[in-house]
C-alpha cells in the first residue's frame, strides 16, 4: 500500500468514526458517492455539504415518519387514494380532502364519522390518521371497546390519571366502532372523563353506527350521553355515510367475477365436448 493510499484509509476511517459519534448514519452511507458525483459534477464545498445534510435530513424524516405510523397502532394502513368516494355519495369529497391538511387538529376540532357497518367509515378514519401522521401530528388510533376496557383497568389500578396524561401527548385520538357494544355504567362514566379531558385539548375522530337519539343505549345514562354529546359535537365536522355495506358490495362484486370467469372458461368445454360427441343431443 503506497503512502497516499494509506493516508487516505486512515482518513476514511477518521471519518466514519466521527460520523458514528455525531449519529450521522446517512452522511456515513452516501457521503463517499456523493463526494464523487460533486467532483464530477464540479460542485462547490458548499453544494457538497448542502447534498450530505440534505440527504441525512430527508432520511430522519422518513424515519420518523415509520415511528408515527408505528406508534399509531393502526389495524391495517389505509390511505386517501385508496378510498372509493363514489361508493359514498353523502360524503362531501372537497371537505375530506380538506380535512386531510389537519387544519381541524390544529383547531382541536373532533370528527364524528356516522354510517352502518362496512361503509367505509374505519377507512377513511384511518387514512385522515395516516395524513397526519405524515405532517408530524402524533395519532393514536384505539377501539371503543380497548379503549373502555383499558381505563377500567386503569381504575382498578388507580392511574387513571396517569392513563389520562399518557393521551394528552397526542395530537389525534381516533376512536373506532363506538356502538357495538354497550359500557357498564362505571365504564360509561370514564369515558364520559376521557373525552371531557381531551375536549378543546386535542381532535378525537369517532366512528359509529348509531345516530346521536341512540347513545344512550350504549352509555346507559341519558343525562351522561346528552352532556358527552354536548361536549364533542361542540367545533365538530359531522360525516355521514348514507350507503350500504361497501365491504359487502365488494365481496358480492368479486364472486360475480369469479362465477363469470368459471362460465367462461365452461363454454368452450362445453362446445368441445359436443362437437367431440358429433353434434348436439
Amino acid at each position: 500500500m503506497t503512502l497516499e493510499a494509506g493516508t487516505q484509509t486512515a482518513r476514511a476511517a477518521l471519518l466514519g468514526n466521527y460520523l458514528r459519534q455525531l449519529k450521522l448514519p446517512t452522511i456515513a452511507k452516501s457521503h463517499a458517492q456523493l463526494a464523487r458525483e460533486a467532483r464530477g459534477a464540479g460542485k462547490s464545498h458548499e453544494e457538497f455539504l448542502l447534498a450530505l445534510l440534505e440527504a441525512e435530513i430527508g432520511q430522519r424524516e422518513v424515519s420518523r415518519q415509520k415511528l408515527r405510523l408505528a406508534n399509531a397502532r393502526f389495524p391495517v394502513l389505509k390511505t386517501l387514494e385508496g378510498f372509493q368516494f363514489e361508493a359514498v355519495p353523502s360524503l362531501n369529497k372537497t371537505m375530506v380532502l380538506e380535512l386531510s391538511r389537519g387544519g381541524y387538529i390544529a383547531e382541536r376540532e373532533n370528527l364524528i364519522l356516522i354510517g352502518g357497518t362496512g361503509a367505509g367509515k374505519t377507512h377513511l378514519a384511518t387514512a385522515l390518521g395516516v395524513a397526519a401522521c405524515q405532517q408530524g401530528k402524533r395519532v393514536r388510533f384505539t377501539a371503543a371497546t380497548e379503549l373502555a376496557n383499558r381505563l377500567l383497568e386503569a381504575h382498578a389500578e388507580h392511574r387513571v390519571t396517569a392513563l389520562l396524561a399518557a393521551f394528552q401527548r397526542l395530537d389525534l385520538v381516533i376512536v373506532d366502532e363506538l356502538g357495538f357494544v354497550p359500557f357498564t355504567a362505571t365504564g360509561s362514566e370514564l369515558l364520559f372523563e376521557f373525552f371531557s379531558e381531551a375536549y378543546e385539548r386535542r381532535a378525537v375522530a369517532i366512528t359509529t353506527n348509531l345516530p346521536f337519539a341512540d347513545w344512550t343505549s350504549v352509555f346507559g345514562n341519558e343525562r351522561l350521553t346528552a352532556a358527552l354529546l354536548d361536549r364533542l359535537t361542540h367545533r365538530c365536522h359531522i360525516l355521514e355515510f348514507r350507503t350500504g355495506s361497501f365491504r359487502l358490495r365488494q365481496s358480492l362484486h368479486a364472486q360475480s367475477t369469479k362465477t363469470n370467469q368459471a362460465t367462461a372458461t365452461e363454454k368452450p368445454t362445453m362446445l368441445a365436448t359436443t362437437r367431440a360427441n358429433g353434434g348436439t343431443s
